[in-house]
């Protein structure tokens, strides 16, 4: 590999080269802002889309600002050419989304190393990511469900979905139609640890824009009914509102806990949603969509790391 910047440097982008056995053959990168992280931070692990790069998707879906204003640090996993030509997380591989196995392995050694180097505070540690990254954020939940707080999926997909790259493309574009709340549950159940069940599995915070062209939206709904099901809900919502014309945002939730959370978004694309016109609300990319939504704040918010 490359020579790198220190990977102690603040207030920077860094690569670290040395994390673990990393079978996943991914590249770890980190942020941490210039001003010392308070011990007991929380780690927020972005997981970036089909031919994103970590650093810039962080810093342009708003995360880099967020972690300034904060204190959080940033686990920027990233996907090399060499396991997927379009840089694509392969959340469709069983052996790159099983738990100590691939590329889901390599992440947990990096949130492991992440941990020891900011000591952030192990029981806040949160995963989100976008299309590729948001299925591979969703797998993650299910096999490590222990490790995460919370997540959220940008126009992602329900874990189980898929085994190949040819099962993978068939569900993007169309959702399975004969799957059940109860079968999409049971997915993420298989998918976790048999000798540790999670007292209280993570909340889901849920993206997607209703124009998708690459991702059907109707597997934001298997989603959130996977999700749902799995922490005990039924299919229809807490609550609902339209916060602005075009979102609608449901929440399923206990009177102590917003378990889970779901922002539709009728005129967006395939992308991140961000508010190019707030103060670290990011801006457009590749990617990225201006949607006049800051979502980096509503997911913190959601997780409750930010105020």
């Amino acid at each position: 590999m490359s020579a790198v910047l220190r990977p102690s440097a603040a207030g920077r982008v860094v690569e670290v080269d040395e994390f673990g056995s990393n079978p996943g053959g991914l590249r770890m990168f980190v942020y941490a802002p210039p001003k010392k992280l308070p011990a007991g931070a929380p780690l927020i692990v972005v997981l970036h889309g089909c031919g994103q790069d970590a650093g810039n998707f962080a810093r342009n879906c708003g995360w880099i600002a967020l972690a300034q204003r904060i204190g959080a640090a940033l686990l920027l996993p990233e996907q090399t050419v060499k396991n997927s030509s379009g840089r694509c997380f392969n959340w469709y591989q069983p052996s790159d989304i099983r738990r100590g196995s691939g590329e889901a392995k390599s992440i947990r050694q990096m949130v492991r190393a992440a941990l020891v180097r900011f000591k952030s505070d192990p029981r806040r540690v949160f995963v989100v990511g976008l299309s590729a990254g948001g299925a591979m954020a969703a797998a993650l939940l299910a096999a490590y469900p222990n490790v995460f707080a919370a997540g959220a999926v940008v126009a992602g997909m329900p874990v189980g979905a898929a085994y190949n790259g040819a099962s993978a493309l068939l569900r993007m574009r169309r959702v399975d139609p004969f799957s059940s709340r109860r079968s999409l549950a049971e997915a993420v159940r298989w998918a976790a640890p048999k000798t540790v069940r999670p007292r209280v599995w993570p909340r889901l915070s849920i993206w997607q824009g209703g124009r998708d062209q690459l991702v059907d939206p109707r597997n934001a709904e298997a989603l959130a009914a996977q999700w749902t099901e799995l922490q005990g809900f039924h299919a229809n919502p807490t609550s609902e509102c339209e916060p602005l014309k075009g979102v609608r945002h449901r929440v399923w939730s206990t009177p102590k806990r917003a378990a889970v959370e779901l922002w539709t978004i009728a005129d967006m694309g395939h992308g991140f949603p961000v508010d190019s016109s707030a103060s670290g609300g990011g801006r457009s990319g590749f990617g990225v969509i201006n949607a006049g939504l800051p979502a980096a704040h509503h997911i913190a918010r959601f997780w409750g790391i930010d105020s």
